[in-house]
This record gives C-alpha cells, structure tokens and sequence, in this order.
C-alpha cells in the first residue's frame, strides 16, 4: 500500500477559524445573557446546518433571533480574522508534499468563495490540485462525498490517501469515504471524543510529512 494523496480540510485545520467562530459567539450570545459551552457548539463544527441556531434561539426564547445573532457573530469574525495565520506546519506540509510528487487536494464544508479568499490571502492556494466546497456536493461532512469527489478527481482510490481534520464531522466523512485520516485537533476541538483515527498529532510541526506516511503505512498492514 503507497499513499498517493494528502487531502487537507480547511476550517479550524489549515486555518483556526473554529476557535474564533466560538470566541465570536460567546461573546454576542453573552449580551443576550445566553452562556455558550463547548459541548453545545462542538457538533456544529466541522459541517453546515441550522441546529445550532436553532438552540440558540430556543435557549434566548425569541423566534428570528438566530438570525440576527449571526449577522452581529460575522461581523465580529471579519474583524477578528484580519490578523489570523496559518497553522503550524500547513506550510510546511504542503511543501514536502510538492516535492514527494503527492497529488494535493481539499475537502471544506464551507463554501468557495470564503475558501479562495483565503487561501489566497495566505498564499497556499497554488498547492492544492482540486477543492470541492460545499458549492460542489449535495450533502457536506459527515457525510463523505465530498472526499469521494476530491479522490476520484484526483485519480487515487480512497485507501491511496490520507485526510487530515481537525473536526469529528471531518473524521467520520473521511472514514466513511475509506481514506486514511489523521487528526489534528486545535483549541476548540481538542476535548471532543475522537476514535477510529490512524494518527493524532497536537500540530503538523510535531512530525514531519515523511514520518506521518510511513506510520500510516506501517498501522495498514497491522
């Protein structure tokens, strides 16, 4: 077994956007008098959707707030995002996988626009050979088309590539795919009841991309 491919997520993985959006929240939601744990937000990482929301405006009592809410949450995220960097490691991943001639892709649940605006403003957009977003599939993570759609743009089976996440949602879609996936947990993440993954790094600067596939490879024929 070789793996071909490295397939990154993006949100609270290449960049810590998991960590500010829950900053952001609990800061708008503490002047609604509403306290926002970890475990209410942890399953909405990592996917799309109105379950959050809907809790949130259940908790507050007042239908339409949710709304309202998250327009005050993005504003406050833009600001916040201005000074935010890449991941340690990402850089560095990215590189050593150009120069092992590993084919390159991303899996987001967010949409494209927000991904292209950033990758580029961190200049690693010219890495990745095929993205899909949540603009190209039906249904985001967990469940696993969207990796389905990276590997086989690709031209790699699923068990030839190695996803890395930082969410659960993440996880369980790059599994249910087939792929191999290590997670990198950040802040946000780092307490959620992680299973059945092949590696857990605390970041990408803990091992180099090299040592990553050989122990990938090595736990396969386990």
């Amino acid at each position: 077994m070789k793996i071909k491919a490295i397939i990154f997520d993006f949100d609270g993985l290449i960049l810590d956007t998991e960590s500010v959006w829950f900053e952001c929240y609990q800061e708008i939601l503490s002047r609604y008098e509403m306290e926002l744990t970890l475990e209410h937000f942890a399953p909405s990482i990592g996917t799309h959707g109105n379950d959050f929301i809907d809790y949130v405006e259940k908790t507050i009592g007042k239908p339409g707030i949710g709304r309202i809410i998250d327009q005050e949450v993005y504003v406050l995220h833009q600001q916040k995002m201005q000074l935010i960097e890449a991941r340690e490691g990402v850089a560095d991943y990215l590189h050593t996988a150009r120069e092992m001639e590993l084919r390159i892709g991303l899996a987001t649940s967010s949409n494209r626009a927000w991904i292209e605006r950033f990758l580029g403003k961190l200049g690693l957009r010219e890495y990745f050979e095929v993205i899909k977003t949540s603009d190209d599939v039906s249904a985001v993570k967990p469940d696993p088309e969207l990796y389905l759609r990276v590997v086989d743009e690709l031209g790699v089976k699923p068990e030839e590539a190695l996803a890395f996440e930082d969410s659960l949602n993440g996880l369980r879609a790059a599994k249910a795919a087939g792929l191999h996936c290590a997670i990198v947990p950040n802040p946000v993440t780092s307490l959620l009841p992680f299973e059945h993954y092949d590696l857990r790094l605390d970041s990408m600067a803990e091992m180099p991309l090299g040592a990553v596939l050989e122990r990938i490879i090595v736990q396969s024929r386990l």
